[in-house]
């Protein structure tokens, strides 16, 4: 019963952890996040379509002065002699004019003259009638009313002689279209956006669910285990006394293991205590643990802890267990079925322990180097990949240290480097 409960604790405490998480990832900060997303765009959106409003006035602006020009040139023609008319002022007023325009007399009569005339950038199909240009044209003059004022050309008594009738360019009609046509991508990227931020995040959460599951199959995997094993030696030792003794002091162990393994769970999250421990004491208590469970995870295997001196570190010693458990394991994995050899050695500087965590396993692709502590790369056909993943979290996010694959040769071994600093 002792350690049945002790077992419903440790699942109590992960559903309770990955029900959290999944809160958290849709709550608050998810929403305030789309909000910031969508705040953002729309703000780039109407500051571009005010910029483009200012260029479009600007042109426009520019345009009405080329026909003011225009007017001006004319009325200056009309006021010369016969003798003394220059037309290359005109001209080269003319070849500014880049937007549709229209001369009309006082009366708003037009001159056909199918070479050009009065009538600048109007596009007039070659096959209409006399009839037909003069419709044509009396629409377009109607259609740039609208658009913009026409302007007068005065004779030296003030008569009007002629009106100038223009509409916008086609620069200016494509900027003007152009924030509406930004707008509408926008929001199309923003709904693809907010739709594909939704999918990942589903997605994503789907898998820490699947993720934090199996990772705590593999962390209960050890303990469960030896219980396992140990009630079958009880079974077989009753009337061995001595025996029984030994037995119920490493199920005391392996249900303290559980113990640890719900207290882990429930400091991920939160800011955990450091406090100045012997690390040397603690990677040997989890190297015994495992060396006398060795025959039931691998019969050939030796891990060993080359250095004994005490060396004190600011530990949250629970958390850094786990940091251990999870290296051995995943050396015991990278070794198979050969014969292996696991070993912990400690140097020193001013500032930093560092600890070399050396196995004769498989080794990593160099390639591979740089995901080992990515959430959810696994090599192996069983696990989600977490372990490293926690494991880096430990020792940078909570320690203010940091891991690394030091070195790693395939078929010969991995050596990880854990970097603490004496002081943080």
């Amino acid at each position: 019963m002792r350690c049945e409960s002790h077992t419903d604790k440790v699942f109590l405490l992960i559903l309770n952890y990955c029900l959290m998480k999944k809160n958290l990832a849709s709550g608050p900060g998810s929403i305030q996040i789309k909000v910031i997303l969508l705040v953002l765009a729309t703000t780039i959106a109407l500051a571009t379509f005010i910029y483009t409003q200012t260029l479009i006035s600007q042109l426009e602006e520019r345009e009405r002065e080329v026909a003011e020009l225009y007017a001006t040139s004319l009325q200056q023609v009309a006021e010369l002699t016969a003798s003394d008319k220059d037309f290359t002022f005109l001209l080269d007023v003319i070849k500014r004019i880049d937007f549709p325009l229209i001369l009309a007399d006082s009366n708003n009569k037009i001159s056909i003259d199918r070479m050009g005339g009065g009538i600048r950038n109007l596009e007039i199909d070659s096959t209409f009638t006399d009839k037909e240009i003069i419709s044509f044209v009396e629409n377009k003059i109607n259609e740039f009313s609208k658009i913009n004022n026409p302007i007068f050309v005065y004779s030296q008594d003030s008569v009007v002689l002629n009106k100038i009738y223009f509409g916008d360019s086609d620069l200016i009609t494509q900027l003007r279209y152009y924030p509406y046509l930004q707008i509408i991508f926008a929001i199309m990227f923003i709904i693809i956006a907010y739709f594909s931020f939704s999918y990942l995040k589903k997605n994503e959460q789907s898998n820490i669910w699947v993720g934090m599951s199996k990772e705590t199959a593999h962390q209960l995997g050890t303990p469960i285990s030896s219980l396992l094993g140990w009630n079958e030696i009880l079974k077989l030792n009753k009337a061995n006394p001595d025996k029984v003794e030994d037995i119920s002091d490493e199920i005391g162990n392996d249900l303290d293991h559980l113990n640890k393994i719900a207290d882990r769970f429930s400091k991920i999250g939160s800011k955990p205590k450091l406090v100045d421990t012997d690390i040397t004491e603690v990677i040997n208590s989890v190297i015994e643990y495992f060396n006398r469970r060795l025959p039931t995870l691998s019969k050939r295997t030796e891990i060993r802890l080359l250095t004994k001196e005490e060396i004190i570190v600011p530990l949250n010693a629970s958390l850094f267990e786990w940091v251990i458990e999870n290296l051995i394991k995943n050396a015991l994995d990278a070794i198979g079925t050969k014969k292996g050899l696991i070993e912990f050695k400690f140097s020193t500087d001013q500032a930093n322990i560092y600890v070399d965590v050396s196995d004769n396993g498989k080794g990593i692709d160099l390639k591979n180097r740089k995901d080992v502590f990515r959430p959810g790369y696994s090599t192996k056909k069983r696990g989600w990949g977490l372990g490293l993943s926690l494991t880096k979290r430990i020792v940078e996010d909570y320690h203010k240290g940091k891991i690394f694959v030091k070195n790693s040769v395939l078929n010969e071994g991995t050596t990880f480097q854990i970097v603490l600093k004496k002081n943080v």
